[in-house]
């Protein structure tokens, strides 16, 4: 049985930067120990990054969401730093929409049988991945570990949770 493990967005713009909330900082301990003990027991790895440019205001995103963050670049856009050597020579999709394509080609084209989501945030950009995950793959596994997922606001994590739940999503 192969597994994925996809840490979403855990970047220093939505964690403690520009869009950072209580909430994205207290997931973080334990989602370096998820991404340890997934690493022990042979587990893919796979990290995204939220990825703008100097236009971001132009962009639809932007309009609706006109908060600068996660510019290519920038230390808003690094992982935080309890993540970086976790992350180093693993591979880092950069994303410039909520939910990635190419991520979700890599776990169709490598045949995951479990695919794991972590990161930020649960209700834009982990649900979007996940279900993403869920058309490329129907038969996987896939699920989100709610203690390493953190929304815009308690309220959207707990409704984005709910929403993969309908969509065959295993939340634990």
């Amino acid at each position: 049985m192969s597994k994925l493990l996809v840490v979403v967005d855990m970047q220093v713009d939505f964690v403690n930067g520009s869009l950072g909330t209580a909430e994205a900082v207290s997931i973080v301990p334990a989602v370096v120990n998820k991404i340890t003990a997934e690493l022990e027991n042979g587990s893919t790895v796979v990290f995204t990054k939220d990825t703008h440019f100097e236009n971001y205001l132009e962009t639809q995103e932007g309009k609706n969401l006109p908060v600068v963050h996660c510019v290519k670049g920038t230390e808003g856009w690094e992982l935080v730093p309890e993540l970086r050597k976790l992350a180093a020579e693993r591979m880092v999709i950069e994303k410039v929409t909520f939910g990635s394509t190419k991520l979700a080609h890599y776990a169709a084209q490598n045949q995951f049988d479990e695919i794991e989501l972590i990161g930020l945030c649960t209700d834009i950009c982990v649900i979007s991945n996940a279900l993403l995950m869920k058309a490329a793959l129907p038969e996987a596994l896939i699920k989100v570990c709610e203690a390493c997922c953190a929304g815009v606001t308690p309220q959207s994590h707990k409704n984005a949770l709910e929403a993969m739940k309908m969509c065959q999503i295993s939340v634990y």
